[in-house]
């Protein structure tokens, strides 16, 4: 009898062993190289502001980052009252810099430089980055298989 007892225990043991304590709080979003690379571009208007991001400020323009969704262009001439001018949409954009007429920012790993005058990409260098970490930080996504040929772009938060 003691030994059954004991085999169960093991069992049952062993057997939550591989259960998750609780699911991910974020999934992962990919997208193909190929889509990636044709998704940068401009779209002239006011785009609702939802996960603001970091700021970035070259007179007379304020520039918001869109987490993983791109760059807000606000014309602040008159900062009374300030003019939402357009969108620069890059899936996986994170981070973002003022250099001239030329705004870099990251396309989720390449590096792309945007000419603000033109509203078109000029230049884009792979792989410079690493992909976005999960937003709290856990290593959600190595649960999940990668399809070949797609890069993370963003992180939704889990909602079952």
């Amino acid at each position: 009898m003691k030994k059954i007892f004991l085999l169960l225990t093991i069992a049952l043991l062993a057997g939550t062993a591989f259960v998750p304590e609780k699911m991910p709080d974020y999934l992962p979003v990919f997208m193909s190289r190929e889509t990636l690379e044709q998704s940068v571009r401009y779209i002239p208007g006011t785009r609702e502001m939802l996960q603001a991001g970091k700021i970035y400020y070259r007179n007379p323009y304020i520039f918001v980052n869109e987490r993983y969704k791109g760059v807000h262009i606000i014309n602040n001439t008159n900062p009374a009252s300030p003019v939402h001018e357009g969108f620069v949409l890059a899936p996986g954009c994170i981070d973002m810099a003022v250099k001239g007429n030329i705004l870099y920012l990251d396309n989720s790993v390449d590096l792309v430089s945007f000419d603000l005058t033109e509203k078109r990409v000029t230049k884009r260098i792979q792989n410079v980055f690493p992909e976005p970490l999960p937003p709290d930080d856990q290593f959600s996504y190595y649960a999940f298989s990668r399809p070949k040929g797609y890069i993370l772009v963003e992180w939704k938060k889990f909602n079952p």
